[in-house]
């Protein structure tokens, strides 16, 4: 009905980072949701419960209810090379686990994209392939370690154009561990 509110969805990725269910994404994945669910890759779904937000690095943790899941180590984010191969792991457009390949082509990098006060960001830039929905991902080095959560893209068409953003793994897991 006309001026009713409308219920919306969104969408987005996270990486498992222990097996007992806890996983990483972007606040701005998960901000405002009343309901969060998650779908593995083996098309399991899940609700998931918020764990904890940190807007000033733009990173959420949520759970789901579930044992013995495979997860992703974190790999030394400092340990990254300009140059280095890295794949981006997540759902754009909702198309489940795509897997793009780019190289690192710097470090530290602040794109003045997080609004709040207190905000951290010193991202890895890259030119794999990143769009909306890739929010939240995994980017791994050739090993299939953690290196960095997909954050952001530039871009002045909405899609990809050549530079995406992560924040790094050594970040990521400072700020889980504290909000589990």
């Amino acid at each position: 009905f006309p001026g009713q509110p409308r219920e919306s969805m969104a969408s987005g990725s996270g990486v498992l980072i222990s097996e007992e269910g806890y996983i990483v994404t972007n606040n701005h994945v998960v901000e405002d949701a009343s309901s969060i669910e998650v779908t593995l890759h083996d098309n399991r779904n899940y609700e998931a419960s918020l764990i904890g937000t940190d807007p000033s690095t733009d990173l959420a943790v949520i759970k789901i209810e579930e044992e013995a899941l495979d997860f992703l180590s974190f790999a030394n984010s400092d340990d990254v090379k300009i140059g280095s191969w890295v794949l981006a792991v997540g759902n754009p457009f909702n198309l489940a686990s795509t897997v793009t390949a780019g190289i690192v082509s710097a470090k530290a990098r602040n794109i003045n994209i997080l609004r709040d006060n207190y905000a951290i960001e010193s991202f890895i830039q890259t030119d794999a392939a990143i769009n909306r929905g890739n929010s939240g991902g995994a980017l791994v080095n050739l090993n299939g370690d953690l290196i960095g959560i997909n954050t952001a893209i530039a871009t002045p068409t909405g899609t990809y154009t050549g530079y995406a953003f992560a924040v790094p793994s050594n970040i990521v897991k400072k700020v889980t561990e504290d909000l589990i």
